[in-house]
């Protein structure tokens, strides 16, 4: 099987526009949508209560990641819980909802949010969400380390993670002195986020640290990736999925295929209308 070379490492900066609530990097920037599709933006956020108010979605998955601390998350059908360092909350807001996530107490989080377009088919399904538990991720175990399956497969492991867009996401852990060969699907676009240590990625060995994003070349064949360590540890996550090829139109929180669908959306949140309707009930 083909391994891919990496096609480069950004070192993302933090944004100057930060507070006392809230610090952010962009890890994966808006726009390009036909190069990081179906993907359509991830930021890397620091923040405490009171850094977000209760905000609407229409058209997008929102997947957030706890690197650290303790969430609390609810929105206005009725749905509530918790996410703790090492899990995902994966969001389908679908036709739309009204939701927040929220520091459990006055500790800080620090969390990736990743927004993952819906393909046209899936714009307006009913908002539902998936709490993706780190005890009960499935799992592959390595020489010198393991990789958790928070959606796709890797190896024989497969997640139960459903999804509307094809994502595969994979926590790597690895030991020093390690490797690990993640396979990937023919036509994924798929980018990893160094989350700590140092290794190397790819058929090239591109050296990669603590905070950086690297994008793997894109393969119409399947493939794989290669990480590798050395002296350090690594921990960091592959993010690949399959492009949907279709228009996007994108202003704010929603996400839709036309600025009428886009002008439709904020209607419908603004009379209070569809699913845009209830009031979020809180955490």
């Amino acid at each position: 099987m083909k391994s891919r070379n990496i096609k480069r490492v950004d070192t993302p900066k933090m944004l100057p526009e930060g507070s006392a609530l809230h610090r952010n990097r962009q890890l994966v920037a808006p726009g390009q949508w036909d190069e990081i599709d179906p993907f359509l933006l991830l930021m890397e956020d620091w923040y405490s209560q009171g850094a977000f108010q209760n905000h609407p979605h229409r058209g997008i998955e929102t997947v957030t990641y706890m690197v650290d601390g303790l969430n609390s998350h609810y929105d206005n059908h009725g749905n509530k819980g918790t996410i703790a360092s090492g899990e995902a909350l994966w969001l389908t807001a679908g036709r739309g909802l009204i939701h927040n996530e929220i520091p459990i107490d006055d500790r800080p989080v620090h969390t990736l949010q990743l927004w993952v377009n819906l393909p046209r088919a899936s714009k307006l399904v009913d908002a539902s969400y998936q709490e993706l538990r780190g005890a009960h991720a499935p799992r592959r175990s390595l020489p010198g380390g393991e990789a958790i399956v928070f959606s796709g497969t890797s190896g024989n492991v497969v997640a139960p993670t459903r999804n509307h867009a094809e994502v595969t996401m994979v926590e790597v852990r690895l030991a020093p002195h390690a490797t690990f060969e993640q396979e990937l699907p023919a036509d994924y676009n798929c980018f990893v986020v160094i989350l700590e240590g140092a290794g190397f990625l790819g058929a090239d060995a591109s050296p990669v640290r603590t905070g950086q994003v690297a994008w793997l070349q894109h393969e119409q064949d399947e493939s794989e990736v290669r990480f590798e360590t050395k002296e350090e540890s690594l921990r960091a996550i592959l993010f690949a999925g399959k492009p949907l090829r279709e228009p996007v139109a994108a202003r704010g929180p929603f996400v839709m295929n036309s600025d009428a669908e886009i002008e439709q959306a904020y209607m419908d949140f603004r009379q209070q209308r569809d699913s845009f309707g209830l009031v979020p009930t809180g955490a």
